[in-house]
């Protein structure tokens, strides 16, 4: 067993974190595998779409339902789990209807939300929903689950700080107290529908609709009318939620490139989680490249075209195409290095270095592979 996966034995819940493209989703899907090989009941809940995870799993697609990794799949690939691995994908408007549905005083409410404009932008495609959604899921599998452990891979985000601070733009959205003032007159109306001149005739809104347009304003008004009442359920649910991932039972992994700009990232996200007093179960400094030669120095080329002399390669002109590629990825791996060395002396927990591959994880013989690694 690795570092961090022996620094998850006691986690309940694993929350992969970091910048987009680091390759979170497949080390989400490693760790998950790697439990249940061990004899955990697991669930790797993801955000990202692309096909190839399923298939990676044993699966033909993933979807907003929970699905069993075959055994039948796992013997196929040499694999002998004592546990059990399952899988799926958010869907994040179907999440939002979920809580709209938990929330909802009745149906008619409940619906009249569906039907909203801007609640069905929102609901999908509003920046934070995926955050907000991603975090409510774990929630609710947490508290109405048995796994022994849930791997959730975050939103692929430009920042990884988004995961934390984007439930509270969509929660300060929902309670917006400059909206409500400005339609009041719509929202003390007690019903939906309302046309703008029925806004109180008021000149703010009068001169918001010539901005946005009288159809968004409409809209908008709606949605803060059928929303009454309900803020303060998301509000108490958003805060279980916040209050879950300081639990000792969660341990957050941030996963990391060699590139300054995402070693920075991630040391950035790692003291904010500290400031939140979040517990980190490890870090994970993936895609490194690393030295092929050692230390001493380089062959130059001459050395190197006397080498392929002997090995009865005639191209006169591949020594020195080689020495110049050698001395590159040294450099390249001597940069690399320096990164990582900052990334683990700033960060706590567990520490894991993985090497760029050749090859994409695609199948679960490799998943398990790099989960033994982990």
């Amino acid at each position: 067993m690795g570092e961090l996966s022996a620094a998850l034995q006691a986690k309940r819940i694993a929350v992969c974190v970091g910048p987009g493209g680091v390759g979170k989703t497949t080390l989400a899907a490693a760790l998950g595998l790697g439990r249940a090989l061990a004899g955990g009941k697991v669930l790797v809940c993801t955000i990202d779409p692309a096909r190839r995870l399923a298939n990676a799993l044993g699966l033909e697609a993933l979807g907003n339902v929970e699905s069993r990794v075959p055994e039948a799949r796992l013997a196929e690939a040499g694999l002998h789990a004592r546990g059990q691995l399952f899988a799926m994908m958010l869907d994040v408007k179907r999440t939002w209807d979920d809580l709209v549905a938990r929330h909802a005083p009745d149906p008619a409410r409940r619906e009249r939300i569906y039907r909203n404009r801007l609640y069905q932008q929102l609901s999908s495609a509003l920046a934070g929903s995926q955050e907000y959604m991603a975090m409510e899921k774990l929630y609710e599998l947490a508290t109405e689950r048995d796994y022994d452990l849930i791997v959730l891979d975050t939103p692929p985000t430009a920042h990884a700080l988004d995961f934390l601070d984007a439930p509270d733009r969509i929660l300060d959205f929902l309670g917006n107290d400059t909206a409500r003032t400005l339609l009041a007159p719509a929202l003390s109306a007690g019903r939906v529908g309302l046309k703008l001149f029925q806004l109180g005739g008021s000149y703010v809104a009068k001169t918001m609709a010539r901005f946005t347009g009288a159809e968004v304003l409409e809209d908008l008004a709606e949605f803060m009318a059928t929303f009454q009442g309900m803020y303060g359920g998301f509000k108490d649910r958003a805060a279980a939620v916040r209050a879950l991932l300081a639990e000792p039972q969660v341990g957050f992994v941030l996963t990391s490139s060699a590139s300054p700009r995402a070693v920075d990232e991630t040391l950035f996200f790692h003291e904010r989680l500290r400031a939140e007093r979040m517990p980190v179960a490890g870090v994970v400094a993936n895609r490194v490249t690393r030295e092929l030669w050692g230390p001493g120095p380089l062959p130059d080329a001459v050395e190197l075209e006397a080498a392929l002399a002997a090995q009865r390669v005639p191209d006169g002109t591949l020594a020195s195409r080689l020495a110049r590629t050698l001395a590159e990825h040294e450099l390249l791996a001597r940069a690399d290095a320096r990164e990582v060395a900052r990334l683990f002396a700033e960060s706590s927990g567990a520490r894991v270095e993985l090497p760029r591959l050749d090859t994409d994880v695609h199948d679960l013989a490799h998943l398990a592979r790099l989960a033994a690694a982990l």
